[in-house]
């Protein structure tokens, strides 16, 4: 969720096909985070059967007329939905009314490289002419990445640029942006790819633009790694805290 310093990670959301687990992370600590209604404990391990009230909640009802665009935007099959954590990860769970956000913690892939699905973030704040951009891309078009050495806000960000006219289209999601850091300084850039998984042309401007990158998993590389990453409860399985 944010923060002055622009997001920090609070909690933790798993499901092992039986139980949904939530645990808090150490980034809950920090000053102007409060407790989850009904996950008031910061040491408790909150288990259930069903999803989480504070993450279904998040989730774009069956009955809503949108449901099957939504679904569509995110690059899900309608009629065979994954994993409500699976949807939670693309769409990000924004609602108006808060600032907590889901991401997912990339795993390496059946080939052992980073695989990822994220909507563009940031075309709103761009100029005219970049937004007009957007609406020209295509399904398989190559984009790129570019660290903003130069941003005053986010020290940590990544620009997205188009291939030909190095056009700046957007940004990748700050959840991403330190991971993909590491991956841009350790892995040939041969190693990199970026494109345009979808273009919603009927979708809000954050739902617009779905990237697919594929890149290197260096050896070493722990993503969601870091003090705030770290879990408070005890009894946290190791290979939970990545």
């Amino acid at each position: 969720m944010p923060d002055q310093t622009g997001w920090r990670p609070v909690g933790r959301l798993e499901h092992d096909g039986d139980l949904y687990r939530f645990w808090y992370t150490e980034g809950a600590r920090k000053p102007g985070f409060r407790p989850f209604a009904q996950m008031e404990h910061l040491d408790q391990i909150y288990e259930s059967v069903e999803l989480f009230p504070l993450f279904a909640n998040r989730l774009l009802s069956e009955s809503r007329p949108e449901y099957e665009a939504f679904m569509r935007w995110s690059g899900f099959d309608s009629d065979t939905p994954p994993d409500p954590i699976i949807v939670l990860g693309v769409t990000e769970g924004i609602r108006q009314t808060d600032a907590v956000e889901v991401f997912p913690c990339p795993v390496p892939d059946a080939d052992g490289c980073y695989l990822n699905k994220f909507f563009l973030h940031g075309i709103r704040w761009l100029p005219e002419a970049a937004v007009e951009r957007t609406w020209k891309l295509y399904e398989g078009e190559r984009i790129k990445l570019m660290l903003d050495l130069q941003n005053e806000h986010d020290p940590q960000a990544v620009a997205v640029r188009t291939e030909t006219e190095r056009m700046q289209i957007g940004y990748v999601p700050r959840y991403l942006a330190h991971d993909v850091w590491q991956l841009v300084q350790q892995c040939d850039i041969n190693f990199i790819e970026l494109q345009v998984a979808r273009l919603n042309r009927d979708a809000p401007l954050q739902n617009r633009v779905l990237c697919r990158m594929h890149a290197c998993w260096p050896d070493g590389f722990r993503p969601c790694s870091g003090e705030d990453f770290a879990p408070i409860p005890a009894g946290v399985p190791a290979n939970c805290n990545r």
